[in-house]
């Protein structure tokens, strides 16, 4: 159902909703009479119009006494329901607006929003009227519904295409439990009381452009989607790092979809690739400071075996297969180490991890420090960064399929996929690998909805398949990863359209049109997911200087700008952090208890089965973060002084009980314990065969999986403002020529993008390193 008409009277609420077509209409009773609590009736009946009429007309017949039926307003889903100290509240979407559309599926974002009080006014208590409840409602309607959020009625856009197209399971009340719907707390209780969800929409939290371009005479639409995870969601200083189940802050993942409309004869083919963002696995943080833009970086060591960035990988994995490519851009060198700190322990805890793993399930690492590189007037920061993303896409492949029909695609409501006559149960995006003789093979959707209102059989046939994801971050994963993303999303568009048809190499030059507007998209995306986590317009020097933006300007907007998240950061994220919690319910109030506002942060807060556990005022004072997505509920007896870290059912591992119960956190910010990689030299020449790990003491370690590279090319040029580091330009004609030459057809691998390079593959060119070649192949380390 799409549109709605809420009635009211005094004793309920009656929700009248019919389908898009006008075939039948459904009732929904909300009673009005029980102020703290939340009685929802469905009736099973389905009505004609004339019928629903004659209802409505009945019921205002039976209640003249008390007023009668009044209509309040018509709306196009709900929202969900909230409660905070005694009333019950509806939020209902009031105006939508069309933003898009996918293979003929609407995708709308809110353009008004409403906050509608159950009971009716007689019988609420004055703590619905008191102060406390008018500040938790101001709280609440302090998240911009209108803004960022969007929704579809027939199309999962929370999920990917190719997951939409694949995997069966996730249907009904599951979708609502997935990792980017933002509403699912708040529909959980119309969810579980009529185990359907007819009368809700799910709200996904991100970013959504869709435009339409053209190359060589063929038109195409193209579709950028960023899903922010629900999961150890807030604001900057408030969530950083991983927390105890693996999740980690500003998880975005996007999505890039081509599709083309069936004409002429010529089927409709779509295409997507998905990567994502997501802050460094590790236990760290910063603490927001007045008197300070750059606030030290504070790492713990509770976690001394990595059970918590095993957990996130492991996930990833779970997500998109393998491989995990990781794309580490911050720091190398520092005069007064912070990001140091964290790119040494992030390297020890992909090497401590990738002990346990073989093969293809080896965790690909790569550290480019893009701020040294940018810096260089010798270095194509994009070039590079695009011959990094083409690598990356030879490793994991895209999604591609052409749907042939004789009519227009309506919609996938119901996805289930038959091949000689056996249902594929599976989720292809989360193999480890893929059968390629079933990529072959003709898949069938059956029981679609078609414009004609007819079901109808489409014929699919899945020639390209994503397995494998890279994964990108710097320190915020704001502005340096949305160059990189940029950079893989222009690689992958190329790989796109010549998957389409539309061009012979999947190279797209940085001069082309198609990749200016193309950069716009990702700019506009960058800046919108900058403002939700930091506050600000993301930082787009690499952006502007492409553009050839007067310098002076770029350099006033830039300034401007980390003033903008300065502020936000020190005195605006506290409250936007507690208005998510109520939204997501990670914070319930209960009457009696502390109010969302007495507590002293977010930060300090974790739930377990037992309740509310604050940290110790020594671990206080020294780290700010959140330890917990969980919920955080008040108590009223005295403050616990232990600090517990919850454990996850699949952690081998207990937690570390020096931290727990120790007075003196076990934190470092810089000292001995930090392992630096350093590089040996032999008269001047880079040993690549022989690494050593030393740590502050000059003792040797075991480093055999680092791997340090003078880029991909044997010759390097070297940067003026450092000496002592190099870098290398890359021509556009050597990246055209590489993909030329690793190019494979559909018809020949089963999969064109998954055909990966062998050793002696890579060897023929002898431009290329033996450890990258390794990194490639083997799944190393590569550093540069």
């Amino acid at each position: 159902m799409q549109k709605f008409r809420l009635y009211e009277t005094r004793s309920k609420f009656y929700m009248i909703g019919r389908d898009k077509n006008r075939t039948f209409w459904r009732v929904l009773k909300i009673d009005r009479l029980e102020p703290s609590e939340l009685n929802i009736f469905e009736d099973s009946t389905l009505y004609s119009d004339i019928e629903c009429c004659d209802l409505l007309r009945r019921i205002h017949e039976g209640n003249k006494s008390t007023g009668g039926l009044k209509f309040v307003t018509t709306c196009y889903g709900i929202i969900g329901f909230i409660k905070f100290l005694e009333p019950y509240y509806m939020l209902l979407i009031t105006k939508r607006r069309k933003i898009g559309t996918i293979c003929g599926h609407t995708i709308y974002a809110i353009t008004k929003s409403e906050m509608v009080p159950i009971p009716h006014a007689i019988e609420r208590s004055k703590m619905a009227y008191s102060k406390d409840e008018n500040r938790y409602k101001k709280l609440l309607c302090s998240v911009d519904l209108t803004k960022d959020f969007f929704f579809s009625y027939s199309y999962n856009v929370m999920l990917s295409l190719q997951r939409n197209l694949s995997d069966h399971n996730t249907t009904g009340q599951s979708l609502y439990e997935t990792l980017f719907v933002w509403n699912e707390f708040l529909t959980r209780g119309i969810r579980n009381n009529l185990q359907n969800t007819s009368w809700t929409v799910a709200l996904v939290y991100g970013f959504f452009k869709q435009v339409k371009l053209s190359i060589s005479d063929n038109e195409f639409n193209l579709t950028i989607i960023a899903r922010r995870s629900r999961h150890y969601a807030g604001t900057r200083y408030l969530k950083r790092g991983v927390n105890e189940k693996g999740r980690v802050a500003n998880d975005v993942e996007t999505e890039q979809i081509v599709f083309t409309d069936a004409r002429g004869g010529r089927p409709m083919q779509i295409s997507s690739v998905v990567q994502i963002r997501g802050s460094i696995p590790l236990f760290w943080s910063q603490e927001a400071s007045r008197l300070n833009i750059k606030p030290d970086i504070i790492l713990s060591r509770k976690d001394s075996n990595f059970e918590a960035t095993r957990l996130h990988f492991e996930n990833l994995v779970k997500r998109y297969g393998n491989p995990i490519i990781i794309l580490n851009l911050i720091k190398t060198r520092e005069k007064k180490p912070r990001e140091t700190i964290l790119r040494a322990e992030f390297a020890n805890a992909v090497r401590s991890l990738n002990k346990n793993l073989k093969g293809e399930n080896r965790l690909r690492f790569l550290h480019w420090d893009l701020h040294r590189h940018s810096r260089c007037k010798a270095t194509n920061v994009l070039g590079q960064l695009g011959k990094v993303a083409a690598y990356a896409l030879k490793l994991t492949g895209i999604f591609y399929c052409p749907v042939t029909s004789n009519v227009r695609l309506d919609g996938f409501s119901h996805y289930s996929y038959t091949e000689n006559n056996n249902v594929t149960d599976h989720c292809i995006t989360e193999q480890a690998s893929i059968n390629k003789d079933n990529v072959d093979k003709e898949t069938e959707i059956i029981n679609c909805y078609c414009s004609s209102d007819e079901n109808k059989d489409y014929s699919v046939k899945p020639q390209m398949l994503q397995s494998g994801v890279l994964r990108t971050n710097c320190i915020d994963c704001l502005d340096r990863t949305n160059v990189a993303q940029y950079a893989y999303g222009l690689a992958a568009l190329g790989c796109q359209l010549q998957a389409l048809g539309f061009v012979e190499t999947p190279y797209i030059d940085l001069d082309n049109p198609l990749a200016k507007e193309l950069m716009e998209i990702y700019e506009s995306m960058g800046d919108t997911l900058a403002f939700q986590y930091g506050g600000s317009a993301a930082h787009n020097k690499i952006f502007s200087e492409r553009r050839g933006q007067w310098k002076a300007a770029a350099q006033s907007q830039e300034f401007i700008r980390t003033l903008q998240r300065y502020y936000n950061n020190t005195y605006l994220d506290g409250d936007k952090q507690k208005a998510i919690n109520l939204l997501l319910g990670h914070f319930q109030p209960q009457q009696g208890n502390p109010a969302l506002w007495e507590l002293d942060s977010d930060q300090h807060y974790t739930v377990k089965k037992h309740g509310l556990y604050v940290a110790d005022d020594s671990v206080r004072s020294t780290i700010k973060r959140s330890l917990s997505d969980g919920n955080i509920l008040s108590e009223s007896d005295t403050t616990i002084r232990n600090l517990n870290v919850t454990n996850d059912q699949n952690s081998s591992e207990k937690p570390d009980k020096r931290f727990l119960s120790g007075s003196t956190p076990d934190i470092y910010t810089c000292g001995s314990d930090i392992c630096h990689c350093r590089q040996i030299y032999v008269n001047g020449q880079n040993c690549e065969s022989d690494h050593i790990c030393y740590d502050e003491h000059g003792d040797a370690c075991d480093c055999s999986n680092f791997l340090d590279v003078d880029w991909l090319s044997s010759s390097g040029n070297s940067c003026e403002e450092e000496l002592l580091e190099r870098s290398t330009s890359i021509s556009s004609e050597n990246i055209a020529n590489e993909l030329i030459t690793t190019e494979t057809s559909a018809s020949e691998s089963g999969s064109s993008i998954k055909g990966r390079q062998s050793g002696e593959e890579l060897n023929k060119d002898s431009k290329y390193s033996e450890s990258f070649e390794r990194w490639i192949t083997q799944g190393e380390m590569l550093f540069i």
